[in-house]
């Protein structure tokens, strides 16, 4: 009775579980600015999604790398599915 419930398992290393990996390119969004007209490529971490409990209320949002401007656009389901998949952190906001 004293048999492990992990007995006749083998261990894998880290080094082999990731082994034949090949690295991955970052994930860069096109972005325009209203303001200045500029149009560039963001990193998700230059991005910030908000997730309200409407689309009027779900937006995403970033400081334009040209002009200084912050930046805030509404988000539809594809853009959300975009921004969330490409590692964008998101906030969600709930209603009182």
């Amino acid at each position: 009775m004293s048999e492990s419930a992990t007995s006749g398992v083998r261990g894998i290393s880290v080094t082999s579980a990731f082994a034949g990996m090949r690295s991955v390119a970052p994930v860069v969004f096109r972005a325009g600015c209203p303001d200045c007209r500029g149009r560039f490529e963001l990193a998700a971490g230059a991005l910030r999604l908000a997730i309200g409990a409407t689309s009027r209320t779900t937006f995403y949002s970033f400081t334009c790398p040209e002009c200084g401007a912050a930046v805030r656009k509404p988000a539809g389901e594809r853009i959300v599915e975009l921004l969330t998949g490409g590692g964008v952190r998101t906030l969600r906001l709930h209603s009182m």
